[in-house]
């Protein structure tokens, strides 16, 4: 009786072909390349874009400070490019503007030393949030840092609000004044890029502020109202400026 040969060894399996699911059907693999548009992500840059498109918005008055809050947040928080479209869909398209016109009522011919807004953007704490006076008034001047909302009431009294060397812990602010039967004066330098919306009722809510600043200003918007009483906005030339000119 001889030796049984031995059975030859079965070949090993072989690997599923690339994509294949070795119990099933071919598995399915997204494809970068095969990404719409909507789908592909967003970079800081774009992000920042659209930030600088609702600030806009917020100068002019399309959106309120509510909305302006939501849309940024969201904005900063958008993974991608569909994430961040529907937040300017209702905005004017970003068609190139024509030239502005300059509303800002200049010191004059001849003067220098313009703000550096580098270094009055100090991204810090405000030093003030609010100011309150009854029977009685407030002042905020000299170089107090501005939040990015500083609400102001007076009633039989009077305030004062002067940016002039104030200091900006955000490059959008909001300044909101309510004047019963009584006054606010908000005064900030020709530099400074400012929008007025407040009403009055019986009472007055000037603008003569209105109007673009130099490049890197913070965005200005003073609003409330002015029910019998009055709330006055102006330019004004720092301290500097004047001593120059005189």
């Amino acid at each position: 009786m001889t030796d049984a040969e031995p059975e030859p060894t079965p070949p090993p399996d072989e690997p599923p072909a690339a994509g294949r699911d070795a119990s099933g059907p071919p598995a399915v693999r997204p494809d970068s390349a095969g990404l719409s548009h909507a789908e592909l992500r967003a970079s800081d840059a774009d992000r920042e874009r659209v930030a600088e498109e609702l600030r806009e918005a917020l100068a002019e008055g399309r959106l309120d400070m509510g909305e302006f809050d939501e849309r940024l947040d969201a904005a900063y928080r958008a993974r991608t490019y569909g994430d961040l479209a529907p937040l300017t869909r209702d905005l004017p398209s970003a068609v190139p503007p024509g030239p502005k016109v300059s509303m800002v009522k200049r010191a004059g011919d001849g003067e220098t030393g313009e703000i550096d807004w580098s270094e009055r953007i100090v991204r810090g704490e405000p030093s003030s949030r609010g100011a309150f006076a009854f029977w009685g008034g407030f002042s905020r001047k000299g170089g107090w840092t501005v939040g990015r909302l500083f609400t102001s009431f007076a009633m039989w009294g009077g305030g004062e609000i002067d940016l002039r060397e104030a200091r900006f812990a955000e490059r959008d602010v909001v300044i909101r004044c309510f004047a019963v039967m009584g006054g606010i004066q908000v005064t900030v330098p020709p530099e400074l890029n400012v929008t007025v919306k407040g009403f009055g009722l019986m009472g007055g809510f000037g603008d003569d502020a209105t109007g673009a600043g130099t490049p890197g200003s913070p965005r200005v918007t003073v609003t409330g109202f002015a029910l019998m009483g009055g709330v006055g906005v102006e330019r004004k030339r720092r301290r500097a400026g004047r001593r120059r000119l005189g």
